[in-house]
Parts: C-alpha cells; structure tokens; sequence
C-alpha cells in the first residue's frame, strides 16, 4: 500500500476584520489558493482570548473598527507575543495609521484592496519567518498507539508551545486487527494532536532494524527536519520497538535531540532522566488513544485509569499531578543563533522589520514627500 502522508495546513492564521464581505475575501483566498487555516474574529476583543490560548503563525488585523482599533490590538500582541508576526491592512495610508505601524513594529502593512497575489506572497514570507525559528518535533513508533501511548502529552506541550509536530507509524497494526481500520484511527489520533501523519506499511512484528525500516524513517526525517525525536527505548520485549529504536538511531545521527518514551512492553531496564508535566493534556492525550477504538476493548494497557496511574507515578519526579518520562540518548538546546545574543538577535530582528516596514510605506504612499513625512513622524515618535 506504501506511506500516508497526511499534512497539516500549511499555517493557521487569525484574521481581525469587521467587514465580513472582506474576511470572506480574504479567507478564500487563503484558505483555497494558498492552503492556509484562517480563523476569523469580527473585533479584537473577540481576538485577544483566542491569541492566548491557541497557536497561530500569523495575526492579520484591520486597522479602524469599533471598540479597539487595529493598531492597540497590534501593540497588545508586542506585550504578550512579541515573536508572533501580525500584518496590518488598511483602506487609507495615513500619517497616523502609518505611525502606529511603525511604533507596534508590524511586520506588513498591506491596502486595500487586497490583490490575491500580493495576498499570498506577503502571508506566505510571514508564515515562513515566523516559523522559522520553532522547533520541529518528530515522534517515531512501530505501531499505531505507540506514540499516543507513551508521548502524546509531550507532544501536546509541544504545540502548545508553538511547535510543529509529526508523527511517523511504521505499520498498520494488522496484527492487532483490520489494517484500515487502525489506519483510521491513526489518522483520528493524529488530528486530535494536531500532529502530520506519516503512515508506513512495513510488515507488523516483523519490522527490521535495517532497510527498508532506516530509509523510510530517513525519508521522513529529511522532510520533516526535526529539531527533536521521540522513539521507543530500547528496554522493550517487543521486537519491533527495539528494531525501530535502533533504526532511528541511525537515520537520526544529525538530530540534535533524542528522547525515548516508555511502552507498555517496557522492561523494568527503562531508567529515564526527562521528565514532562502534562496537566494541561492529560484529557487530551485520553481522547487521542480512546480513538483507537479497535484496541481499547481487548487491550488492558489502554484502559484510562491505567494511563492516568502512570503519568500520575511519573510526576513524582516531573512536578505537577500528571507527567511523561523519557530515557535521553542526547539533548542539545539551541540557542538563538551562533555568535549572537539573545539581545542582538532581536536587534538584527526589529532593524529588519523596520526596514521592511518602510518599504512597504514607500510602496503604497502617493510620492516619495508623502512617504517621508510618513516615516519622520514615526522616527520621530520612536
């Protein structure tokens, strides 16, 4: 049958507009030609608890509407989100709309009317910058449930923290019943994560430690590039665990960070050394393996309470009521960049969001004095 690939979109973007005949224009777009998951608030005020409790790529905000304006939502996001990237759009350039971009450091400033392709070239190079420096996180498993089951609270953290995240099964299960059933139910689990789903078709029980297991798992991992990757551990009496411990091991030499989640086939030999809360996902880690509904039924390890015991055990050491525990074959934290502070990278940032922010006024202002005047206000401001 070969690999599933199912992708996430390829960003999820809050849209602010008051006029629904233009939040419906701009969310087609979007949505249909670049391929992007727009949510759409009327007011900012129905925005601001969203940006809290959801992960976004970018922020596109109207500038004049009731009760708070664009340019106070913008300078609220600077406070609570200052990497997030949020683009200003606007019927009317104006010395104090102009201004205000300025001052709140967006990082577009577009007029209406939107064109569809200057839509998608400036939200696709925000989405890009502002994922550029988010961790990528992979979660390798041999079966469907192996990694609901021992890191799909991590998982959740991860995206919560604004992570990408994928998964990559190695098989269908079929020994534990109808392939395409399992599948399915993969297929559920993964979108209740919010995780890319990889689906390989190798052989169950019988997945090797060498080809094809290493090529398919290097395949993915040039595709998803991760940061981080979560795998069985090698204390596990089930083959196939070990055999994809050990196939990760060498498709993932240039991987900076290694963890190793615990099975319920685990040997009393796993020793771990990270632990992670997970109070905040434990519901939802829950309803991720209550997907596998094939399995729930006839297999003991999947029962809820069994689960919570377990993370609630591990929290001894991880804090909080409820965690996951990871052996740690290596952990490399990057940091902001090679030779450079945390300071002078926002620097280097601001500078260029300034300057690509100047540019964009140039563009749409009436003449070059109009465009001057605009920028001295804002400098002078600053």
């Amino acid at each position: 049958m070969g690999r599933e690939h199912h992708p996430s979109p390829r960003g999820r973007i809050l849209l602010v507009e008051d006029d629904p005949d233009t939040a419906r224009f701009i969310s087609r777009v979007l949505q249909k030609r670049g391929g992007y998951d727009v949510e759409h608030a009327p007011n900012p005020p129905a925005a601001l608890p969203r940006l809290g409790a959801e992960r976004w790529d970018l922020v596109i905000t109207d500038i004049e509407m009731p009760d708070m304006t664009g340019i106070e939502l913008l300078e609220t996001l600077r406070r609570k989100a200052p990497a997030l990237p949020v683009a200003v759009i606007t019927a009317h350039v104006t010395v104090d709309n102009a201004v205000g971009a300025l001052r709140g450091r967006a990082d577009e400033f577009m007029q209406k009317p939107l064109h569809p392709d200057t839509l998608i070239t400036a939200v696709s190079r925000l989405v890009e910058r502002g994922r550029g420096g988010r961790e990528s996180v992979l979660a390798v498993g041999a079966h469907p449930d192996d990694v609901e089951i021992g890191a799909a609270g991590a998982l959740l953290a991860h995206r919560a923290a604004g992570h990408d995240v994928a998964i990559l099964t190695m098989s269908r299960g079929a020994r534990g019943g109808p392939d395409d059933a399992r599948a399915g139910e993969a297929r559920a689990a993964a979108a209740i994560l919010g995780a890319e789903l990889y689906l390989e078709d190798l052989e169950d029980t019988r997945i090797s430690e060498s080809d094809p297991t290493i090529s398919a798992i290097r395949a993915v991992v040039e595709a998803v590039q991760p940061t981080t990757i979560y795998t069985h551990s090698i204390h596990d009496v089930h083959q196939d665990h070990r055999n994809t411990h050990r196939a990760v091991m060498v498709a993932s030499r240039g991987v900076g960070s290694v963890f190793c989640y615990q099975s319920p086939s685990a040997t009393v030999d796993f020793r771990p050394g990270r632990f992670i809360t997970i109070d905040d996902h434990i519901t939802t880690k829950l309803a991720a393996i209550g997907a596998f509904g094939s399995q729930v039924a006839v297999r003991r390890y999947l029962d809820p309470d069994l689960i919570e015991a377990t993370a609630r055990y591990w929290s001894r050491f991880g804090g909080g009521r409820h965690a996951e525990a990871f052996e740690v074959v290596r952990d490399q934290t990057a940091g902001p960049g090679l030779g450079w502070t945390a300071e002078e990278t926002a620097e280097e940032e601001a500078a260029a969001e300034t300057a690509l922010l100047e540019t964009t006024v140039r563009e749409n202002a009436s003449d070059e004095s109009a465009a001057r005047q605009i920028l001295e206000a804002g400098h002078a401001i600053t």
